[in-house]
């Protein structure tokens, strides 16, 4: 994204330039470690797909679904489908199912499918990737429902998805196997339809939309997993078709057990090295940040200001969710590429999430405007928190103003003494 060309001097910097950050210390948060080992994760997802087998036929086509979403083991799983599907005689592809992400391109989706090393060559099945769709049907409200072509074409479509709490509804049903079979199936058009009220009906559409799917398409079943707090794959189940509206909201409820935290709730300046598409649907969980991009989630956390550092690299400049942040980096904006970013923002209708906040040319100078344009705080002993990302919290750094406060939190260790940020000559972190 080009910019005209600012010098390091500008007058912002200048301004924020007299802030002092204060020190900070890095603590370890207790949070749970049970998962699945990765090795074990193929006998496993046969296993749970061994009740589906009298469903595949020999010769059958078999569509299953792979999403955008970063899922880990996403291609280890996915294999392990495509072998059970063989090991009944079917004939397996795989699809990109993630609505309008990828620019809404089916080569963007591919190439998102490649990324997380989904490729023909490693399922060793077709890859088929289209943004044709089928209208199945319509809703009792009367609202179109759309399938992806290729999986309506197939004889059989095995769904698989992570069942995690969404950035911007509340439901029985939320970020999981409906929503893939509503909006993953449903591509960019369908996403389109679902999405045109915003998020704040969602959680009542999705079970009605997804009952037109289940009538009108042959969907044998699922695998819906689940991560812990480490990004590790915690949760494995496989489901047949008639127990998915049954069994997704217990598995929903156990994995938002195992989400991921921030044991402070009183933050002056949240400090994000990195955001994107791989992390959460919004960049950062807003579950995480208590920074929703609609009206209507509240948190209980409060976090004045937000400073965003950088994009990951598997976001492929897919800036979503940048809006949320209140300071950010050249750098990061340099970085953005509208194309893949805007797609998704006009198809969900929340528009504030690709905004470009004022930035800063390097670490530093973010964090100090930050810092210095927070309201009613402790300027002597200011509350910061610095996160890698919000799927990596179990070592944080907090401001040493906060150090009693985590002394006294059962799920804190303190890991070492107050230190100075390092910054390098540029005045960015290293």
């Amino acid at each position: 994204m080009a910019l005209n060309t600012v010098k390091e001097g500008n007058v912002v910097t200048r301004l924020a330039d007299s802030t002092v950050l204060p020190k900070m210390v890095t603590v370890r948060q207790l949070l749970d470690h049970s998962h699945i080992d990765p090795a074990d994760l193929p006998e496993l997802v046969r296993t749970e797909l061994e009740p589906m087998r009298g469903r595949i036929r020999p010769g059958m086509s078999v569509a299953i679904t792979c999403g955008s979403r970063g899922v880990c083991n996403i291609a280890v799983i996915t294999r392990a489908i495509v072998d059970f599907v063989k090991s009944c005689g079917g004939q397996p592809f795989v699809f990109p199912a993630m609505g309008s992400h990828g620019g809404a391109t089916a080569e963007g989706q591919r190439e998102i499918l490649r990324g997380y090393g989904v490729t023909e060559e490693t399922m060793d099945c077709p890859i088929r990737a289209t943004m044709e769709v089928v209208q199945v049907g319509e809703t009792e409200e009367g609202m179109p429902v759309f399938v992806d072509r290729y999986a309506y074409e197939a004889d059989g479509i095995i769904l698989c998805g992570r069942v995690k709490a969404h950035t911007a509804f509340r439901g029985p049903y939320e970020s999981g196997i409906l929503k893939m079979s509503v909006i993953g199936l449903g591509k960019q058009h369908g996403a389109e339809h679902v999405h045109q009220d915003g998020f704040s009906d969602l959680g009542r559409l999705l079970p009605m939309i997804a009952r037109v799917v289940f009538d009108k398409t042959n969907i044998l079943g699922a695998v819906a997993v689940a991560e812990n707090a480490f990004d590790q794959t915690c949760i494995v189940e496989g489901l047949l078709k008639e127990e998915i509206f049954e069994k997704e909201p217990d598995i929903l409820r156990r994995s938002k057990e195992r989400l991921g935290r921030i044991f402070f709730d009183d933050i002056d300046v949240l400090v994000v090295d990195r955001l994107g598409k791989d992390i959460s649907g919004d960049g950062m969980d807003p579950n995480i940040t208590g920074r929703f991009a609609v009206p209507y989630m509240e948190s209980e956390k409060k976090v004045q200001h937000i400073a965003v550092l950088d994009l990951t690299e598997e976001t492929h400049g897919n800036c979503n969710g940048l809006g949320l942040a209140d300071v950010t980096t050249r750098r990061l904006v340099e970085k953005i590429d509208v194309d893949c970013t805007y797609p998704n923002v006009v198809t969900s209708t929340v528009l504030c999430t690709p905004k470009i906040p004022l930035f800063a040319h390097s670490d530093r100078a973010c964090i100090q405007i930050a810092l210095k344009t927070c309201n009613y705080i402790d300027r002597e002993n200011p509350r910061i928190v610095h996160i890698k990302d919000t799927m990596r919290l179990e070592e944080i750094e907090i401001s040493q103003a906060m150090l009693e406060e985590a002394r006294a939190n059962e799920h804190i260790q303190i890991q070492g003494e107050p230190h100075d940020w390092p910054f390098d000559e540029e005045g960015n972190l290293w």
